[in-house]
């Protein structure tokens, strides 16, 4: 994250996300495949890593490390061909997109992280219950079970995330990047699918 000036000379705090060798490698269509899509490939992977049936499906595009496939109308799937190289002039500043990724992991947490317990008080003769969850409900509203969904320790993060309504503050089309209002999920490294 960074942060950029408008005009104006507000301070808007920002996510650079960079799109790197982004290309069209399949465009379906309603006759062929029975919907309209478009297959887009990211990424680097060495040759020796690729099976050879996405070799075949790839042909010369590249050696891609990601495959993700967008379904759109039938005006856009024909407006695109296989090999067209994507770029941030798809968007245009202020458009508002929707960002999904997945969240950094935070490993296995206790439920005064995950859930935000209170946990119990340090008096009354307790000496070792800070952090601890508390009844569970082992003989009330569920006749001796513990209800499913039940909130207790576990792993935590490593979610699939989606933030809407976020704004395109601006594009460097040089460094092929572009400028995101506020925070988004992950952590350095991690694939961002943006939809406008």
């Amino acid at each position: 994250m960074t942060q950029v000036f408008d005009e104006k000379g507000t301070v808007h705090p920002v996510t650079v996300v960079t799109l790197g060798k982004t290309v069209v490698t399949q465009v379906k269509t309603n006759e062929k495949d029975g919907y309209n899509g478009v297959q887009i490939g990211f990424g680097d992977r060495k040759a020796k890593n690729i099976n050879k049936p996405l070799k075949g499906h790839l042909k010369e595009l590249g050696n891609f490390m990601f495959l993700r496939e967008f379904r759109v109308s039938a005006e856009i799937a024909n407006s695109y061909k296989v090999g067209d190289a994507i770029d941030p002039s798809i968007f245009v500043d202020g458009d508002k997109v929707e960002v999904s990724a997945v969240s950094k992991g935070k490993g296995f947490q206790s439920v005064i992280k995950r859930h935000g317990f209170h946990g119990g008080p340090r008096s009354h003769g307790q000496k070792h219950s800070e952090r601890a969850p508390g009844s569970i409900s082992g003989g009330t509203r569920n006749g001796g079970r513990v209800p499913k969904g039940m909130r207790m320790a576990g792993r935590m993060g490593s979610d699939r995330v989606t933030v809407k309504n976020l704004k395109v503050i601006s594009l460097d089309k040089e460094n092929n990047q572009i400028f995101i209002s506020g925070a988004i999920p992950g952590r350095r490294g991690t694939l961002v699918t943006i939809k406008g």
